[in-house]
């Protein structure tokens, strides 16, 4: 069965999270609606990484295995006669079929590599998050991707308290547990800067990430920013392993999927068995 790569962007303010859920309206059951009117009959989405309700995406990824009549029947219409990928034309079909102006895109549409699994054969995921603090105030075309907090955050204190968390960790008091699942993660980077608008971002890249880690990580940086966290104090209570009222877990709307990274090609089976076998083990 062919395998084909889908790069998708979404304003997750309406969505309930990627996954489908019966009688909710989700990002998967969005996507897969619109690919099984192209193919003409229903294809499952495999996808990088799960994101909660009202979290957004700009480099989101997920794969599909097609038979041969929705294969067929994806690449009948191409249009792009020179283009080297018969499915590349499929991901302007599916944005077509979601319609003007969607909050949910595929940016593109690639024949996979051998090997590829857009969830096990990830290396790392990148997530940006926004703070808009008294320094910047509130602007309403921001609103939807952009946390408030109503105090002037220190972003030299807040960048300190992330970089004090880099790294291999056990991060289960920045998480929502779930039974029978890990939470050592590697933390590869996290920074704070402010853009030329004032705005607060973050930029967070590990290999993978806890239920609500993102968020909580946000939080314990803002007790940062606040003066209420020292750098210490966020390790202290990362070490810990147990959750506390001392760190906010953030608002969902600031938060951004914006990159998957994955090996080179002729590596993507070994990683996606790797990390296959590291997931059963946990």
């Amino acid at each position: 069965m062919p395998r084909i790569r889908l790069d998708i962007a979404y304003d997750g303010t309406h969505f309930r999270g990627w996954a489908r859920q019966p009688g909710l309206r989700t990002v998967q059951g969005a996507l897969e609606a619109a690919l099984e009117r192209v193919v003409g009959s229903a294809v499952p989405l495999t996808v990088a990484g799960r994101t909660d309700a009202g979290v957004h995406a700009t480099g989101q990824v997920a794969h599909a295995d097609l038979d041969d009549a929705q294969w067929e029947r994806a690449t009948q219409r191409r249009r792009d006669t020179c283009h080297p990928d018969a499915v590349a034309p499929l991901a302007r079909r599916i944005t077509g079929v979601l319609g003007q102006y969607a909050d949910v895109a595929v940016t593109r549409t690639s024949t996979a590599p051998e090997g590829f699994d857009a969830r096990f054969s990830a290396n790392w995921r990148r997530y940006e998050y926004r703070i808009a603090d008294s320094v910047t105030g509130y602007h309403p075309l921001e609103r939807l991707r952009t946390t408030t907090v109503r105090a002037e955050l220190d972003v030299d204190a807040m960048d300190a308290a992330a970089q004090s968390l880099i790294g291999l960790h056990d991060f289960a008091a920045y998480c929502k547990p779930r039974p029978e699942a890990t939470t050592i993660r590697t933390l590869l980077e996290y920074d704070w800067h402010r853009d030329d608008r004032g705005f607060l971002i973050a930029n967070v890249r590990a290999d993978a990430f806890c239920h609500s880690m993102v968020r909580a990580l946000v939080g314990a940086c803002v007790g940062a920013g606040e003066g209420r966290l020292s750098p210490d104090d966020v390790v202290a209570i990362r070490d810990a392993r147990i959750r506390t009222h001392d760190v906010k877990v953030l608002a969902a709307r600031g938060l951004t999927l914006t990159e998957v990274g994955y090996p080179a090609d002729d590596l993507l089976a070994a990683r996606a068995e790797q990390t296959r076998n590291r997931r059963a083990l946990s």
